[in-house]
């Protein structure tokens, strides 16, 4: 069984047919019929012919979604559909693709399902599991964090268990002080290892701000703990280790940092954290900063698939066309890369040898450093397409494509574009409906004169203004001023939050009381 999210259109415009009729709809307007469809080229093909204008990126991304609606979802998996309510439905799938000619446009691509459950609550699913129904694309599966089985017991109306990798020491860790206690409790080969996300949980945070990262650095400094790797790299579920770094050596005249760096433990996490102890900094040296590094991606810290040095050419391209990748890494023996092949590189090695093996179709690969600074890598990932990415032993660690960029990019932007419009809709109901004197009276006076329109006031203006009653009673809204204001609140902290730099996303839970803001400005205001 396998679990899967279908979404009902980019502001679920589709989830009441949904819903009603029992089935998942794919959309994709002007799309013919795909039942006679067999392989992944079958599917490219009728999609290049629907949408002539569209780039490879663009036509690739929509045939792998496709492909997973039509062929590889099977009956009785499991779906998920977000709703604009916030609230989230499981259902069982039960037939397999059908196209309804008769149907509207965007209502004829579906899939029959039985709806188990339309209305859990987002606040019983865990962190990591909205997480992964963040995606912006339309079909996907969840595959990571034990999704199905957890999928599975909403659906039966039971709590999220959680990870069945959990790690449940992480959850008792719910000061400051528990984490400085635990880590003297323990001996410098078996540190206290756990993902940032668990880490920034100890001090109540999900997201890395400026703000944030002195405070835990100063309780760290104060205590003589530190992180490695730095807790300000990496992605979120990254795994780093807390060591007591500034107490005395040993009888052997060892720091615990050292003694880390010769553990002979077998563990991957700790021989993966002692790699980075011995390539930690002096802080004196080199400020601790939070950057935005080729490690906050995801895909950085997954090692990806690969050949190796003499495998077959045929192995290569047989992965290749299997998982659509459009290049592979070579690596030896010691897990380093010499290389990769592409099918332009294959291509030019047959045009010069009809017989070419791997070693003449592996050419030079772009190759970044894990700490490496995103941006300087932006230009090389859209014009070549990737980057691998090499952590500091010089072993490949992961791989970066302009697909994942471009995923970044829609995940950085949808919060600013979702404060946008609840700031323009404020705007334009504050100018109908309230006189220029009345807005102007909530400014400092020595700023009123230089307020022309709603579109001069800050956003936390617009609660003061809002609670004044004879401005409240000009909305006509028949609503909760009370809930309203403080959902006013809730927003403006949001908005500021997002105006300090942090390399870690926002997710659904903590975009959902500005999205409650919008759909009910929206309500209130549908012509606007």
């Amino acid at each position: 069984m396998r679990a899967w999210v279908v979404r009902a259109g980019e502001h679920g415009e589709r989830e009441g047919a949904a819903l009603e009729e029992g089935v998942l709809l794919a959309g994709w307007l002007g799309l013919g019929d795909l039942t006679g469809t067999a392989t992944r080229d079958d599917i490219k093909a009728a999609v290049s012919a629907a949408y002539p204008d569209e780039g490879p990126y663009t036509v690739g991304n929509w045939t792998g979604q496709l492909l997973r609606f039509v062929h590889e979802m099977q009956p009785g998996d499991l779906v998920v559909l977000p709703l604009r309510s916030l609230l989230v439905a499981v259902g069982r799938v039960t037939g397999g693709y059908e196209y309804r000619s008769a149907a509207p446009d965007g209502l004829r691509h579906v899939r029959r399902v039985e709806w188990l459950i339309k209305d859990i609550d987002r606040q019983s699913i865990q962190s990591d599991l909205l997480d992964s129904m963040g995606s912006l694309l339309t079909v996907f599966e969840l595959s990571r964090f034990g999704a199905a089985e957890r999928i599975a017991a909403l659906a039966d109306g039971k709590p999220d268990p959680g990870r069945p990798d959990a790690d449940e020491l992480a959850a008792t860790l719910t000061e400051p002080a528990k984490l400085y206690e635990e880590v003297r409790r323990r001996s410098a080969d078996e540190p206290l290892t756990l993902s940032i996300r668990d880490f920034l949980a100890v001090w109540g945070v999900q997201r890395r701000y400026p703000a944030a990262v002195e405070q835990i650095e100063n309780d760290l400094d104060a205590r003589g703990l530190v992180t490695v790797p730095p807790f300000t790299e990496g992605s979120l579920e990254s795994q780093i280790a807390v060591l007591a770094g500034g107490a005395e050596p040993d009888e052997a005249g060892t720091s615990a940092v050292t003694r880390l760096t010769v553990t002979t433990s077998s563990s991957a996490v700790i021989q993966s954290v002692a790699d980075d102890a011995r390539h930690l900094v002096d802080d004196d040296s080199q400020a601790r900063t939070v950057a935005y590094r080729v490690s906050n991606l995801d895909s950085a810290n997954r090692m990806p698939e690969c050949v190796r040095v003499g495998d077959n050419l045929r192995t290569a391209m047989t992965l290749m066309v299997l998982r659509d990748y459009s290049q592979l890494p070579v690596l030896d023996a010691d897990g380093r890369l010499r290389g990769v092949v592409s099918w332009e590189s294959i291509g030019r090695a047959h045009m010069a040898d009809s017989e070419a093996d791997l070693a003449a179709a592996t050419v030079r690969a772009q190759e970044a450093d894990r700490s490496d600074d995103l941006l300087d890598w932006i230009g090389t990932i859209q014009r070549s397409g990737y980057v691998l990415v090499r952590d500091h032993d010089h072993k490949v660690c992961g791989l970066v494509t302009d697909s994942d960029l471009t995923v970044q990019f829609g995940i950085r932007v949808r919060p600013f574009v979702l404060v946008e419009e609840i700031e323009q809709r404020l705007r334009r109901v504050v100018d109908r409906c309230i006189p220029i004197d009345r807005i102007r009276a909530v400014v400092p006076r020595h700023r009123a004169s230089r307020v022309n329109s709603a579109a001069n006031l800050t956003f936390g203006a617009y609660g003061h203004l809002l609670k004044v009653p004879e401005n409240w009673a000009a909305l006509g809204w028949f609503i909760d001023q009370q809930h309203f204001l403080a959902a006013l609140e809730e927003c403006r902290n949001f908005r500021n939050g997002l105006m300090h730099f942090s390399p870690d996303p926002v997710t659904d839970d903590q975009l959902r009381p500005a999205q409650g803001l919008l759909e009910l400005l929206r309500s209130m205001d549908p012509q606007g």
